[in-house]
């Protein structure tokens, strides 16, 4: 005898034959729909952020099309809609001022509509959090699809990597050593398919962290967006998001606490963006999952990196599939007894299962435990008085002579005064110095734009300085490189003591101690801060709100609103 079937969500607005299910059905059937699409099956919402202003996500409307195949296959309703789309590679002052806009924007499409569970395509930057973020607080059934990176870039000969050869052609041109016809020339090859950054930048490493969480299905990570494979993961997902609604397996029960330890881990292995650590906070505090600085710092101690991929090595996201992908490094790090195997997946298997015997295909590009790109690949937390509630650096992509360093600060006041002032010969610089940004964090930009990894001066540059310690309350593109740290908390613009430093004051930088100091009295430091005025908010609109209610980084820039689930419900009647 079989079950009966479960009332669904979407049942509040469909099911019945009264006025306001006539009304729901009526305007839904100008589409050409048939009466039995709302005969109670599941309604899968697909959450697209498909925009020609992101060309890393400007092929999801194909995507969307081979998940709609796999939500009828498994007998679901699938309906596509749009939400805002951040393109990081367009957007300005940044894509981060927006992440919490479009969350706010997934969270109310998902929450005001008949949504049984939800389909979220991404890909750039800043659209994996948001809509992490937004579908966490509604908690229905969810499984994100990623875009898939580009094709590897080309050029004249050599492979190069989105982002990570754009700051490395831009110091050559300023060093003198290309000339500015060839970096053009470079354009077309660094991009040429449709997909995200191939780099482990922020987009790859998110699109593993998915995959890592168990939010997304195996290989969601590395296929490359053209692959037919990735239309088949697309598929696959449509089938599975109705598995899901009908067991009433929610996204709270995929990102638990030992989830967000597995992707904290895997973060280190691949070398991952510095900008996870903003992003997996924001994302499990929504989720009601308390994560911190601390957690980042402990469980990334002793993990290797080891796939040696751009910035931190020398393969990009296409050499890292066919090598084996995540499954292989979520293997090496279960090895090394740095996993939560019992951690339960939307696949409906567990880590353990998914990747029992995953072969390394290529271990030049995944590397073995015994030979690491680095051997402390996590992400490094600091803290000291120049950075109370902390501050971070990726160790893979610094470099292992400057890890300590102790330097007199040449100080920029905002992004205008660093552009002023960097190449000017006159400047007072040399390469044991420690630059030092301000007023790019949360606030001070606002957004906390990704201009902590500053270029270097010309004339050091031209004297073969390849890199030097650099610090600021901004971010960092997960595509760069360098011994940057970032996030400095509180930022300058929040009264916090980088707001304080000055020219020639000595700071010391001391990775493996954790320590970041400003070697300035207390007594000087209140003095100066006496004398300190804050900036002058926004005035009116979107960004004054931001300014006004934004967190700081070690909190995940979330907006302090926002914080915790509120479930999705049943709104009240329309009519």
């Amino acid at each position: 005898m079989s079950q009966p079937k479960r009332k669904l969500r979407s049942s509040a607005w469909f099911g019945g034959d009264g006025k306001n299910a006539f009304m729901h059905r009526s305007w839904m059937k100008n589409q050409g729909l048939p009466d039995h699409v709302f005969d109670g099956r599941p309604v899968i919402g697909i959450c697209n952020t498909w925009s020609e202003l992101t060309p890393c996500n400007a092929h999801l409307r194909g995507i969307a099309e081979h998940v709609k195949r796999g939500v009828y296959e498994a007998g679901g309703f699938p309906l596509e809609f749009p939400v805002m789309s951040l393109g990081e590679s367009n957007m300005r002052p940044t894509a981060m001022l927006f992440r919490n806009l479009a969350s706010m924007d997934v969270e109310e499409s998902i929450r005001s509509n008949p949504i049984d569970g939800v389909i979220l395509l991404a890909g750039c930057d800043k659209t994996t959090p948001a809509l992490l973020m937004g579908a966490a607080s509604t908690n229905l059934p969810s499984i994100v699809v990623s875009g898939g990176p580009m094709l590897n870039g080309k050029f004249r000969g050599q492979d190069i990597g989105s982002g990570t050869h754009v700051w490395k052609f831009a110091e050559d041109v300023k060093a003198g050593r290309m000339a500015v016809s060839d970096f053009l020339s470079a354009e077309q090859g660094q991009s040429r398919s449709a997909g995200s950054c191939m780099t482990m930048g922020t987009a790859s490493t998110m699109a593993s962290m998915v995959e890592a969480l168990g939010i997304g299905l195996p290989d969601n990570a590395a296929i490359p967006a053209v692959d037919a494979r990735r239309g088949v993961l697309a598929h696959m997902a449509g089938r599975r998001i109705v598995e899901l609604v009908n067991q009433d397996i929610k996204i709270s029960d995929i990102l638990t606490k030992t989830a967000f330890e597995n992707a904290i881990r895997v973060n280190g292995a691949i070398g991952g963006s510095t900008n996870a650590v903003l992003h997996l906070i924001a994302i499990a505090r929504r989720v009601g999952v308390e994560l911190n600085l601390e957690d980042w710092d402990r469980l990334g101690r002793g993990v290797p990196t080891i796939v040696d991929l751009m910035p931190s090595g020398r393969f990009l996201m296409e050499d890292f599939y066919y090598a084996g992908g995540l499954s292989t490094v979520m293997a090496a790090l279960d090895e090394a007894g740095l996993l939560h195997r019992d951690a339960v997946t939307v696949s409906g298997r567990t880590i353990g299962d998914i990747i029992e015997n995953a072969p390394n295909y290529n271990e030049e590009v995944i590397r073995p435990l015994g030979n690491p790109l680095t051997k402390e690949g996590g992400i490094a937390v600091l803290r000291g008085n120049l950075a109370p509630s902390g501050a971070v650096i990726k160790p893979s992509a610094a470099t292992p002579d400057l890890m300590q360093h102790r330097g007199k600060a040449v100080v920029f006041e905002n992004i205008e005064h660093y552009y002023e002032r960097v190449d000017d010969p006159e400047l007072d610089i040399d390469a044991d110095s420690v630059m030092v940004l301000k007023n790019c964090g949360p606030r001070g930009y606002p957004g906390m734009a990704e201009v902590g990894n500053m270029p270097l001066p010309a004339k050091l540059l031209m004297q073969g300085v390849s890199d030097m310690v650099r610090i600021s309350d901004a971010r960092m593109s997960g595509t760069a490189y360098g011994t940057v740290v970032l996030h400095v908390a509180p930022e300058a613009a929040a009264g916090g003591a980088l707001a304080l430093v000055r020219d020639g004051d000595i700071i010391e930088l001391d990775v493996a101690g954790r320590r970041l100091e400003l070697m300035v009295s207390d007594a000087e430091l209140a003095r100066r801060r006496a004398e300190w005025q804050p900036p002058e908010p926004p005035q009116g609109g979107y960004q004054s709100l931001y300014v006004e209610r934004v967190t700081q980084a070690d909190a995940g820039c979330d907006f302090d609103f926002l914080v915790g689930r509120r479930d999705a419900g049943i709104p009240r009647h329309s009519h």
